[in-house]
C-alpha cells in the first residue's frame, strides 16, 4: 500500500461557500437554515470516507465595499447570512460516526475559557472528531460588532493568538488523564490530585481555570490554520496540524508546501505533523464536455461586483474606489488578509487582468482553482499535485450543493481508491487517527526564538 492522500470538504453554515454563483444555481438546495441540510452533507462526506469537513466563518455582514451593506445583501455575497457553526457541527456529529468536524473560532473576540470549553464539549459529543480552525479575524466590521472601534494591527492579532492558544492548552490540560473516576461504590467522582488550575496571567489574557469540562477524547481539538502571510505561516508552523491553503497555481502550491514544512522544522516540529490541504472546486461529468458545460454555466452566474465585495471584506480594503477596467491598484499591503491579496495581485500581473476580471474570478470561487473533467481527469490532477509535493490532502469546495459533493464522492473517490491513493474505509475513530497523527500534545511548541537557541 502506498502513501494515501487525505480529503476534506469546505463548508459554510450559509447559502454559499467560495462560489458566489452557488446560491443562484438551480441545483443549489436553499435549505441552509435547516438541520437536515447539514446532516445530509455530513452523510455524503462520510460515505466518501473524508477525513473531515470544516466550516469557515465571518463575524459581520460585509460592508467595506462602498462603506455600505446594501449591495452585499442584495447580491447575496459570502457571510451575509450565516449560522453559528458550533451548533451546526453538533447536529452533524449526531448524524455521523467517523467524519471529522472542524469549525472556525476567532482569537480576537472571544475569551480563551469560552473557546476551550466549546471545543472540549464538541470533542466529547463527537467522540473525538473535532478540529479548530484558528483565525485572527479579518476586518473592521467584525471589530465593531464586538464593541471595538478598530481592528487590531496584523502583528498584534498574531501575538494575541499565540497567547490565546497557550492559555487554551493550559485549560485543556487542567483535567489530567484518569481524573474523572465516577466510582459509585467509594463515592469518588473526580480525583482532585489530577486536576489543576491553568493560572494563566499574560499580556492579553488572564484565566484561572480549571476548565469545568473533563478531558476530552482527543485531549484537545486538532488545530487548523490558514496562514498565508509570513507571520501567518510562522503561526501555522508552530501550532497547526491541518493547514488550509488557497493558491490557483502549481508553482505557488509547491512553494507554499516547501516553505511551511521548513518553518515547522524551525519550531522543532516534525513536518509530517502538519498536513497541508490546498482547496479547489470540482466540476465532474461523465464526459469532459459535460463537465465543462457545468463549469461554464456556473461561471456565467458569477457577478464581479459580488466578488469585489468579498475581496474588500477579506482584505479590509474598499475596492469600490477604483475603475473596474483598470488593474488592481498598486498597493503594497492591505489591513486584512495579505496572502489572498498577494495571490490576486500575482494573477493580475501574470494574466494582465483588470479589477473586473479579478472580481469575476473571486465570485467564481475566491481564487480557488477549478478542476474540470471526467472522474479520471480530475483524479489525474489530484494525483499529480499530491505526488508533486504540493499537498498532503485536498479540501473540496462546491459550485452547487449538495450535488457537487455527491458527484465527487460517487465518481472521483472510487477512482482515487482504485489507484490506491485514498482509503477504502476508515481505520480510526478520531480525527487525529484519520490524519495519521499520534497522541495530542498539550505542551506547545516553543516560539521560534526559543526553538532556535
Amino acid at each position: 500500500m502506498g502513501k494515501h492522500l487525505h480529503l476534506a470538504g469546505f463548508l459554510w453554515a450559509s447559502h454559499l461557500t467560495h462560489s458566489h454563483a452557488q446560491w443562484r444555481h438551480p441545483r443549489q438546495d436553499p435549505g441552509f437554515l435547516t438541520p437536515e441540510y447539514y446532516q445530509n452533507l455530513a452523510r455524503i462526506a462520510e460515505k466518501g470516507k473524508f477525513d473531515f469537513v470544516f466550516f469557515a466563518d465571518l463575524l459581520a455582514i460585509p460592508g467595506r465595499y462602498g462603506d455600505d451593506i446594501s449591495e452585499a445583501l442584495k447580491r447575496g455575497t459570502q457571510a451575509v447570512a450565516s449560522l453559528d457553526p458550533a451548533f451546526v457541527v453538533a447536529v452533524m456529529a449526531a448524524a455521523t460516526k467517523k467524519l471529522g468536524l472542524g469549525l472556525t473560532r476567532s482569537t480576537s473576540y472571544y475569551p480563551p475559557y469560552d473557546v476551550a470549553r466549546t471545543f472540549a464539549t464538541l470533542d466529547h459529543l463527537s467522540r473525538g472528531r473535532v478540529a479548530w480552525n484558528v483565525v485572527t479575524s479579518l476586518n473592521q466590521a467584525e471589530a465593531q460588532n464586538f464593541g471595538f472601534d478598530e481592528h487590531l494591527d496584523h502583528n498584534i492579532r498574531y501575538e494575541r493568538a499565540e497567547e490565546f492558544l497557550e492559555a487554551s492548552f493550559k485549560l485543556w490540560d487542567s483535567w489530567g488523564e484518569g481524573s474523572l473516576v465516577q466510582d459509585k461504590a467509594s463515592g469518588l467522582f473526580a480525583d482532585p490530585s489530577k486536576i489543576k488550575r491553568a493560572d494563566h496571567d499574560g499580556t492579553f489574557f488572564r484565566t484561572r481555570g480549571p476548565l469545568n469540562v473533563p478531558r476530552s477524547p482527543q485531549a484537545r481539538p486538532a488545530i487548523m490554520q490558514a496562514g498565508s502571510s509570513s507571520r501567518g505561516k510562522d503561526f501555522a508552523a508552530r501550532w497547526a496540524e491541518i493547514v488550509f491553503e488557497i493558491d490557483p497555481t502549481s508553482e505557488g502550491r509547491k512553494a507554499y508546501y516547501k516553505d511551511l514544512k521548513s518553518r515547522a522544522v524551525n519550531f522543532g516540529r516534525d513536518p509530517y505533523e502538519i498536513k497541508i490541504f490546498p482547496s479547489f472546486i470540482a466540476f465532474v461529468g461523465e464526459t469532459e464536455a459535460i463537465a465543462r458545460e457545468k463549469q461554464a454555466y456556473h461561471n456565467e452566474l458569477a457577478d464581479p461586483v459580488s466578488g469585489l465585495i468579498t475581496l474588500s471584506a477579506h482584505t479590509d480594503h474598499d475596492f469600490s474606489q477604483y475603475n473596474l477596467d483598470d488593474p488592481i491598484a498598486d498597493l503594497n499591503s492591505v489591513p486584512g488578509c495579505q496572502g489572498i491579496f498577494d495571490v490576486a495581485r500575482r494573477l493580475t500581473v501574470k494574466g494582465n487582468l483588470t479589477l473586473r476580471d479579478i472580481g469575476k474570478l473571486y465570485a467564481q470561487g475566491v481564487l480557488l482553482p477549478h478542476i474540470v473533467g471526467t472522474a479520471s481527469q480530475v483524479a489525474d490532477e489530484i494525483e499529480a499535485s499530491f505526488r508533486g509535493e504540493e499537498a498532503d490532502g485536498f479540501i473540496i469546495s462546491s459550485g452547487y450543493s449538495p450535488g457537487a459533493y455527491e458527484e465527487f464522492v460517487d465518481l472521483v473517490v472510487p477512482e482515487l481508491q482504485r489507484r490506491d491513493l485514498f482509503r477504502k474505509d476508515y481505520t480510526a475513530d478520531t480525527l487525529r487517527g484519520h490524519l495519521g497523527l499520534g497522541k495530542a500534545s498539550l505542551e506547545p511548541a516553543k516560539r521560534f526564538a526559543e526553538a532556535a537557541e
